[in-house]
């Protein structure tokens, strides 16, 4: 483990190998207080946590990761499929050894967080932020959406990335400026890290995968709903006030897909970055629903 100065908030970085990957990992916090795993989604990093876990620590022990193939994640990326991101993610919570956790996903994050309930039960709760689950109501409603059109041109094979590759910086900017309520809350500083992690072509291609097994993440969650148990686990769906879509539509479709225990929480005047744009509101949710007290 590779300790970082005073000068990044005391976060501590280290590599962990795990299903073929070697997966960047930052911790913040003392081991022995409930641990919160903390999933981004894209065009981000582990960097789109920064703000939570400082305001989380001491209460808690938090650990975010630069999904495989993002930013210092190296080796094998899976194929984009969720279930496979989940194996991941699960493989490393055993390597870590941790205890009284809570999975927490944003945007594509979440997506491999609900693939996790689904295959595991050995966590204590879970959050799902700002995303549709593929395959779970109202998926099909945000496909026919004229403003989701970033869905299908991720998807194609090749073009995307031929396109994006070294204009990142303009292209992701268009995603924060457009999706969030106030643009200043993802810095520069922020923006210039998520470029640097998508830098590579792998990690474009990575990210772009995630896009391109939509269609097999929704047969594989319909198959899990048809046929699997209820999940049982605990669910947060946290959703920012000024993110578009209703949010009691997508808990009723996660209840008519089986998750028995959920609760739902709005972060006011935030859009869709609501980890960024509002970091105390969103660990103050997560608090109240892990029981985790203020010092």
């Amino acid at each position: 483990m590779v300790p970082m100065d005073s000068q990044d908030g005391g976060f501590r970085h280290q590599q962990v190998s795990v299903n073929g990957s070697s997966l960047h990992v930052v911790e913040a916090g003392d081991r022995q207080a409930p641990a919160f795993v903390l999933l981004h989604g894209w065009p981000e990093s582990w960097e789109a946590w920064r703000g939570v876990m400082r305001h989380a620590v001491p209460s808690a022990y938090m650990l975010a990761i630069d999904l495989p193939g993002i930013g210092q994640s190296s080796g094998a990326t899976t194929d984009g499929s969720k279930r496979q991101l989940a194996e991941t993610v699960h493989a490393l919570i055993a390597a870590q050894r941790l205890t009284d956790v809570t999975l927490v996903g944003h945007d594509v994050g979440g997506l491999v967080t609900y693939a996790y309930l689904r295959a595991y039960q050995d966590i204590q709760r879970a959050v799902i932020m700002d995303v549709v689950i593929p395959g779970v109501d109202p998926w099909e409603e945000v496909l026919r959406n004229p403003y989701i059109w970033h869905f299908a041109f991720h998807a194609n094979p090749g073009l995307p990335e031929a396109l994006v590759q070294g204009r990142q910086a303009l292209y992701f900017d268009w995603f924060y400026d457009v999706l969030t309520a106030d643009t200043s809350s993802i810095t520069a500083e922020a923006r210039a890290a998520y470029v640097s992690a998508y830098s590579a072509p792998t990690a474009l291609s990575a990210g772009f995968n995630w896009y391109r097994a939509f269609t097999n993440d929704a047969e594989d969650n319909r198959r899990s709903a048809a046929s699997g148990p209820n999940v049982t686990t605990p669910l947060l769906y946290i959703r920012g006030e000024r993110e578009s879509g209703d949010i009691d539509t997508y808990v009723r479709g996660f209840r008519a897909a089986g998750i028995s225990i959920i609760e739902q929480h709005m972060i006011p005047a935030s859009g869709h970055f609501a980890p960024e744009e509002a970091p105390l509101e969103v660990w103050q949710a997560l608090a109240r629903f892990a029981g985790v007290l203020q010092p």
